[in-house]
């Protein structure tokens, strides 16, 4: 019986995958297309999908392949009204402090070549037919360019987008709505207006909204906006079709189209991440407006969550119940983004006339003049960077200390992100470990990590001498004030982790 099934190469697959490599356990990953895909559909990576890639070493390459957004520009019609200053919003939270972009092909591409770099590849033209589950474990019947086989698994991983097979094969509720208006999406090579190097653009007037981001160093845009009423009921819509209005509203002289797409959008959460040994993942479970460019993130964060927690569970080094956390913590998740989201993006794209006074008077006065405040930036920055993720209430999350409790993600400080790259549970003192912490740490195998106290771990919101035992994933698991030795082993003797 083979371990681990993974259905979908997307980013969330090849997270997975990536992760189960890093930890040594077996896994197929399969996907009925020919290879990666050839256009930039997602494009923002967030800072906690940065800090999950520091922790796999490969922050450093996505960074260099990317933008880092300076500004977002704010226009109506094509007359500039606004700018909205990016640079250093979350300077302190995070080791990666800005907006960034990176289209999600080269995306896919790069992590591609990681996975082969751990002696694993993608199956392609491989498709998911069927699978059964049975006495704990899963049957998949899979179906190859020369014909079918059987296979089976101990567990299955839906990572194959909105339309999954594994989720529909579920009988998995897909719920929520599609949106009234039609998009469209284009890539392309745009100069004058709102194409202008490093910036966001951000387009208002009283029925149309879009929004432009630099995708490439190439110079490639992502455009994406609402169909303007004068192309609604065309069929099929092209860009020659729109290009005549991109250029009036939007500034655009001149453009070399490498894709367009009309499309709708939804915004859905199924009912469950998981039934018994099969779990969904990414856009399987939930998909999103596009605003915030939080979707493609999310799912990196679900197989982030779920890939430590498999890992643990086949090699006997946690209680299978801990694998019931997944959804427990990623689902409420999905749900409170996915509602956060479509307030927002109903908002924007709202044809009301108190919607359009906002839009076209008030934003391109009321928010440069807001981001100018730190507070204000830094407050926007934990909204879209998803470093407020917390998983309070979890099974896996115990204790407190000053305003930090179990389940929070660990806070940034210069100091103390670097040992997160064991992606093991390890211990962390932000002051002086006592002799008794000193010793459980080395009979129970967990690297006790001890850091200067200092203004900054204070400023962070970390305790003094508080014990704080940090998941796999960056998050905290345990916390204790006095470090109280007793209530630690209870704690993993409940969970049965057992450290790499």
């Amino acid at each position: 019986m083979e371990q681990v099934l993974i259905v979908g190469a997307g980013p969330t697959g090849l997270v997975l995958a990536l992760q189960l490599a890093r930890y040594g356990v077996p896994f197929r990953i399969i996907d009925k297309n020919a290879g990666p895909g050839e256009a930039s559909r997602a494009m923002a990576v967030t800072s906690r999908t940065l800090e999950y890639y520091q922790q796999m070493g490969l922050a450093e390459e996505v960074v260099s392949r990317g933008i880092k957004v300076d500004r977002g520009d704010i226009w109506t019609g094509n007359q500039k009204k606004g700018t909205l200053p990016f640079e250093k919003m979350g300077e302190g939270l995070s080791p990666f402090p800005f907006v960034f972009t990176f289209p999600q092909d080269d995306h896919e591409r790069l992590l591609i070549e990681a996975l082969k770099d751990r002696s694993a590849e993608v199956e392609w033209n491989t498709e998911l037919v069927s699978f059964a589950q049975r006495d704990g474990e899963v049957e998949a019947v899979l179906k190859r360019p020369e014909g079918e086989e059987s296979r089976t698994f101990r567990y299955l991983c839906g990572c194959d987008g909105a339309h999954s097979r594994v989720r529909k094969s579920m009988d998995n509720p897909f719920e929520g709505e599609k949106y009234e208006q039609d998009f469209y999406v284009a890539d392309l090579h745009g100069e004058g207006g709102m194409f202008s190097g490093r910036s966001m653009g951000i387009h208002f007037a009283d029925e149309e909204f879009a929004l432009v981001f630099p995708v490439r160093s190439s110079g490639t845009y992502r455009l994406i906006g609402v169909v303007p009423p004068a192309f609604r009921d065309r069929e099929p819509l092209s860009f020659e079709d729109m290009y005549p209005y991109l250029r009036r509203n939007l500034g655009l002289d001149a453009a070399e189209v490498n894709w367009f797409s009309k499309y709708h959008v939804h915004h859905r959460v199924a009912r469950h991440f998981r039934e018994g040994n099969v779990f969904i993942a990414g856009d399987a479970g939930h998909i999103h407006s596009p605003a915030g460019g939080q979707g493609m993130n999310t799912g990196i964060g679900d197989a982030v969550n779920l890939g430590w927690k498999l890992a643990a569970v086949v090699q006997h080094r946690a209680a299978p119940s801990v694998l019931d956390t997944y959804e427990a913590e990623r689902l409420p998740f999905a749900k409170l983004l996915v509602d956060t989201t479509d307030r927002v993006f109903k908002a924007v794209i709202s044809t009301g006339r108190v919607s359009r006074l906002v839009k076209k008077h008030l934003f391109p006065y009321a928010g440069p003049f807001l981001f100018r405040r730190p507070a204000f930036r830094k407050k926007l920055y934990r909204l879209i960077s998803q470093i407020r993720i917390t998983y309070r209430g979890s099974a896996l999350a115990s204790g407190e200390a000053g305003s930090l409790q179990g389940g929070d993600r660990l806070p940034y400080a210069e100091v103390n992100f670097a040992p997160l790259g064991s992606m093991d549970w390890q211990l962390h003192v932000y002051g002086r470990a006592g002799r008794p912490l000193r010793e459980a740490g080395e009979e129970l195998g967990l690297p006790l990590h001890e850091f200067s106290w200092s203004r900054e771990t204070e400023e962070a919101g970390l305790t003094e001498d508080a014990l704080y035992l940090i998941r796999p994933d960056g998050h905290i698991g345990f916390v204790n004030a006095e470090q109280n030795i007793a209530l630690l082993r209870a704690y993993l003797t409940k969970h049965k982790i057992v450290s790499l």
